[in-house]
């Protein structure tokens, strides 16, 4: 993988939760945001922006499942700030919304912690 990708997938993981603009991004990779574009996009199969929101959504799908924050708590820590997109783009990406997830989430948790009869 080109090296710049990856300090930028680096940098993208480190502040997921900040609005990073791709301006920043290719600064500190020393490319224009053309050219990161193009080679991100040629190493990874996405864009950038695409790369952030799924880093987004999936620390989104963790907290979801992991802690009882509720989804404006959620969107706070993932630095996500219109809720109707956010519960759209998460029913998108992982086919249910987040609280279908949780109650999923839940019920399986439960599942496991029953005590197999003998």
């Amino acid at each position: 993988m080109d090296q710049r990708v990856q300090a930028v997938i680096n940098i993208m993981k480190a502040g997921s939760d900040k609005e990073l603009s791709l301006i920043e991004l290719a600064q500190a990779v020393n490319l224009s945001t053309s050219r990161l574009r193009h080679v991100f996009k040629a190493e990874m199969g996405i864009s950038p922006a695409q790369y952030i929101k799924f880093l987004k959504m999936n620390k989104a799908k963790e907290l979801t499942e992991s802690t009882f924050l509720n989804v404006k708590q959620i969107m706070n820590v993932v630095g996500i700030s219109d809720g109707s997109h956010f519960v759209r783009d998460f029913k998108r990406f992982f086919g249910v919304t987040p609280m279908q997830c949780r109650i999923r989430s839940i019920s399986a948790q439960s599942r496991l912690a029953k005590p197999a009869n003998k």
